[in-house]
């Protein structure tokens, strides 16, 4: 064993001896400064400690304290009633509180007991007591909040085996101290026990053994028993205080007096407040000005130089901010960040900031909201958060949409019109500005407030520049569904799925198809305005005739046939006729015999003379019904259906390819146009 042990353990001994074998008065001296030393040392280091496990041998110590107090307590008492003097300490102390006037040092002494028992002792044990019993009780949410961390990868084992450990030490220290607060209670208790016994016992002993007169009894016994319980009042005062600190200590980043100073001297106006309360005190009391002007100038003087150090320090931290941006963009990893793209951005010039301030009556941020969940329900997917930043590049009143970065669409606004489109006829007494309505190319007027109840009692469809703005972002989302649409997307929309249907899911991925292939699959939905919505149809259908083909062209083609009731409720009105183009005998075997087997899966090899073609044939029959105002569909069978549309899909991506197995048997079809070659 090291000399420090040994030197422990002889001191417990010799606390122990010190209950049994008579000490000098010399030495009982030296004892009780010692005591009174390490009491105060305890409570500056309970101070300076910024969390209770720093001071984890508090609970022991607070034991072997109590004892060491009790046994002097006991050689005191000894001293005290055999030879009616117990060394200079107590005398010194009992004579400095009585002061000659015993009554007023006795009372004195009783307060200061009664504010060590019912106050100090009683507050530390409560508090102990409520503490151990708040950390056993969250000790299991503790371990499970371990457990979540480990499992989500923002800790490793060896962090998580630490910070249980801490969680246990943590259960043990405050379980320790509502223990050791009870051996407090009850050294106060004895106190006032031995107390009495000093009193009464040393009266009753120099009265009748050592022949005191009443006077010179009362006298002795009462200084020394005053003494007496000073010098071991005010150690377990100081101690229990410091069990008090320990167990209200929360984690923080300094101890006790920094946070102090931190914490209350962070408001400089509640001190001018303090300051000026303080005088008006002075000036309108019989307080006089002396006593509460000085304080109320230092409270003022001391609010003043607070106020500047904030604002010095305030100063001080937006410098550091601006040096470390600058530091971040100097730096070669910076450059990391700036290969993040996002998914949609909309840019517009400085004269379209209203449209996004709120402030100025602004509701682009809400109409974006509408827009996303607009498109979950159309479309079933979840649209990512759009980036809206304004541009000095752009002109004042000129916007543009981007998808990762890219251009794909724009326009410009005059905020103080509206946008009149003509129901296909001109009224020569509405004017405006001629321009172009963004989302569907019609020809629009730009309109001023005055002419906008006659554009719209003419049959003009008229709009805001919000609105305009809105449309044409939700016609571009439609349109680039498909792009937006990745892996990571996919696998949040499979999650999703899997809360409900857990068995679909884990049978059809990674088993039958990768996340990679279902990305293709429903990317090519979307790219044809089909909504995925109906995750539970299309997942179906692809653990069905995933086990024969991987080839995501092939297994699109049966998706869409699963998904016929909504393909038919898409493109047909309840009750008329569907009226669509259809295609010719011969074209569909000139491309069923164009198509081309490879190891990657079919694809189309039509010579450039039937092409050509079947773009001229096609484009003369979409005409004809767009000009009587009919949406044109190609209607096909399904063997060809994917290998026309990728015939059509560059110069006319926005007429729909259907095949006789995608439309429901009691939907009435009408052919008003065929093509053939």
């Amino acid at each position: 064993m090291k000399a420090k042990e040994i030197t422990v353990l002889l001191g417990v001994i010799g606390i122990v001896l010190m209950m049994i074998l008579p000490i000098p008065t010399w030495l009982l001296d030296v004892l009780l400064v010692i005591n009174i030393s390490l009491a105060l040392l305890i409570l500056l280091v309970a101070m300076n400690t910024k969390e209770a496990l720093q001071f984890s041998i508090f609970p022991s110590l607070l034991l072997i304290t109590t004892l060491f107090r009790l046994a002097l307590n006991i050689s005191t008492t000894k001293l005290i009633l055999s030879k009616g003097f117990a060394g200079t300490v107590v005398s010194t102390f009992g004579s400095w509180i009585a002061n000659g006037q015993i009554a007023v040092g006795f009372i004195v002494f009783l307060i200061l007991v009664v504010v060590q028992f019912i106050v100090i002792t009683k507050g530390s044990e409560r508090v102990a007591e409520v503490a151990a019993r708040f950390t056993l009780d969250a000790m299991p949410g503790k371990q499970m909040s371990i457990d979540a961390d480990l499992n989500a990868g923002l800790i490793n084992e060896q962090q998580a085996r630490e910070r249980r450990q801490k969680v246990e030490r943590e259960a043990d220290y405050y379980g320790a101290m509502d223990g050791a607060t009870k051996f407090v209670k009850g050294d106060a208790i004895a106190s006032i026990i031995i107390l009495i016994i000093n009193l009464v016992g040393g009266f009753i002993i120099g009265m009748s053994m050592n022949g005191m007169n009443f006077q010179d009894a009362l006298s002795t016994y009462s200084v020394l028993t005053i003494g007496d319980g000073l010098v071991s009042q005010i150690p377990a005062l100081l101690i229990s205080t410091a069990s008090g600190l320990i167990v209200t200590r929360s984690s923080s980043e300094g101890n006790l007096a920094s946070d102090l100073t931190q914490q209350l001297m962070s408001y400089p106006k509640l001190l001018y407040i303090v300051g000026g309360t303080v005088a008006l005190l002075g000036f309108f009391t019989p307080i006089h000005i002396i006593t509460t002007l000085p304080f109320a100038a230092i409270l003022l003087y001391a609010a003043y130089r607070m106020q500047k150090n904030m604002e010095r320090k305030q100063i001080e931290v937006e410098q550091q901010e601006e040096e470390q941006q600058i530091e971040e963009v100097r730096s070669p990893e910076s450059v990391i960040n700036l290969l993040q793209v996002d998914p949609i951005e909309f840019e517009f010039g400085y004269g379209l900031i209203p449209l996004a301030d709120v402030q100025q009556g602004g509701d682009l941020l809400d109409r974006i909201i509408m827009i996303r969940r607009q498109c979950a329900l159309e479309l079933g997917l979840v649209v990512p958060v759009i980036r809206i930043r304004d541009n000095i590049q752009l002109k004042p009143n000129e916007y543009v949409i981007k998808i990762k970065g890219n251009s794909v669409g724009g326009g410009e606004l005059l905020l103080n019109h509206y946008l009149a489109m003509s129901p296909g006829y001109d009224d020569e007494s509405i004017s405006g500005i001629e321009t172009q309505e963004p989302a569907f190319g019609l020809p629009a007027l730009w309109i001023d407030e005055a002419t906008k109840e006659r554009a719209e009692l003419s049959g003009y469809t008229v709009v805001d520049p919000p609105s305009v703005v809105a449309t044409h972002l939700t016609e571009l989302i439609k349109k680039h569904a498909h792009e937006l649409l990745g892996r990571q997307e996919t696998k949040m929309l499979v999650d999703n799925l899997r809360e409900n249907y857990p068995v679909l899911v884990d049978e059809l991925i990674p088993n039958v198809l990768a996340v990679g292939d279902v990305q293709k699959v429903l990317a090519k939905l979307l790219r044809e305005k089909i909504s995925i919505r109906d995750l539970v149809t299309i997942f179906e259908t692809l653990a069905d005739y995933g086990q024969y083909t991987k080839d995501p062209d092939v297994l699109t083609e049966y998706v869409r046939q699963s998904l016929s009731r909504q393909i038919t409720q898409q493109f047909s009105q309840e009750g008329e006729t569907m009226k669509v183009i259809t295609v010719g005998p011969t074209l569909e075997k000139k491309i069923a015999e164009s198509v081309q087997q490879s190891d990657q899966g079919s694809y189309l090899a039509l010579d450039p003379v039937s092409t050509q073609t079947v773009f001229q044939k096609l484009s003369e029959q979409v005409n004809r019904l767009l000009q009587s105002g009919q949406q044109p569909i190609l209607l096909t069978s399904p063997t060809i259906r994917m290998y026309l549309r990728q015939v059509i899909e560059r110069t006319m991506q926005d007429i729909p390819v259907l095949s006789y197995s995608e439309l429901e048997p009691n939907v009435e079809i009408q052919s008003v146009g065929v093509v053939n070659l």
